[in-house]
């Protein structure tokens, strides 16, 4: 039986991706996760879990040698998606030491493992658009070989990652590859996240639990925008589609488009579009921002024939109406991030 091992699959990006695997392959998948890890985006799979229904969860930590050694050794998978990291970038601002030491040391961990008990796993190594920073007008679109320029402490430890990945396949002959995602939401969103912080006010505005102000930070900054479904599916055609050691690649929406057109989209979607008021909270300001986030993604859309599939526009409403669904069963008890 084919395996495949998620690191984070309590995440946005995990969570989605165990989703797809279950409904696309006939793999069981092995989830890591902290012991205090928050499982709402899971509960719908914990019946699978408790049934031991192809999914099996176990803790561990990517600061935790001991735990990542003995997760990789006791299930030696054929497939590894390493997608756990410390992923906000303005809590890195906050935190840098700890999100150097999870992000790149985890990372080197999770490869060690691989090395030591399953070289023959098939390995993505989830890096981030973030690494390339702060790119002038004229690099854009943005290429795989672009010079890097990190604009936070998460950007320097996405670097990392992303060279630490590409170490492990040239040293060790393993087939590691690195992905530059570029900006990808949706439903489970983190509310840390620009787009899903607005979802969820809005949502907080509707429900008479907050009022009608969206805070905002840097609304000028330009991303193109992918469904994290469509993300996950390029993940799996990542590792099935002729992999290639050491191969590493853009990957990303088609519709770029600044913060401020997001935000004015979601406000369109409420009832109330004509009340909410928006305000400019210096706390969401990042001391450097990565404002020019638009990729080239033809290597990887031509090396796999990966196409987006899922509109802006259906993003935009299903995040919208996942914020409003968990309102509406979990009340007030939301800080507004």
């Amino acid at each position: 039986m084919t395996t495949a091992f998620i690191t984070g699959i309590t995440g946005m990006v995990g969570s989605h991706l165990a989703d797809f695997l279950l409904d696309n392959t006939d793999w069981d998948l092995v989830g890591l996760l902290r012991w205090r890890s928050p499982l709402d985006n899971i509960n719908h799979l914990l019946d699978r879990v408790n049934r031991r229904d192809r999914l099996f969860l176990v803790y561990g930590d990517l600061r935790d040698t001991l735990s990542i050694d003995k997760a990789m050794c006791q299930y030696q998978p054929d497939y590894v998606f390493h997608l756990a990291a410390q992923s906000f970038p303005k809590t890195s601002f906050d935190s840098p030491l700890d999100t150097l030491e999870t992000n790149i040391q985890g990372t080197t961990r999770v490869l060690e493992a691989v090395r030591q008990h399953c070289p023959q796993a098939v390995v993505h190594v989830c890096a981030s658009s973030e690494v390339f920073g702060r790119v002038p007008k004229e690099r854009l679109p943005i290429e795989e070989d672009c010079t890097f320029h990190p604009a936070s402490p998460y950007a320097i430890s996405k670097v990392g990652t992303d060279l630490v990945g590409r170490f492990y396949a040239e040293a060790y002959s393993l087939t590691v590859m690195t992905t530059r995602m570029f900006t990808h939401t949706g439903p489970r969103r983190g509310d840390v996240f620009a787009e899903s912080s607005f979802a969820k006010q809005i949502a907080l505005a509707e429900a008479g639990f907050a009022e009608p102000v969206i805070r905002v930070g840097n609304l000028k900054s330009l991303r193109t925008i992918a469904d994290v479904r469509d993300a996950v599916r390029a993940y799996y055609m990542l590792v099935t589609v002729n992999p290639q050691p050491g191969a590493y690649f853009n990957i990303g929406g088609q519709y770029s488009v600044e913060m401020t057109t997001v935000l004015d989209h979601l406000i369109g979607l409420s009832p109330l579009k004509d009340q909410l008021k928006v305000k400019v909270d210096p706390d969401r300001l990042r001391p450097i921002d990565a404002d020019l986030q638009v990729p080239n993604t033809e290597k990887f859309r031509r090396h796999t024939g990966w196409r987006t599939e899922i509109p802006f526009d259906q993003t935009m409403a299903d995040l919208l109406n996942y914020w409003r669904n968990r309102v509406s069963s979990e009340g007030n008890r939301f800080l507004i991030r």
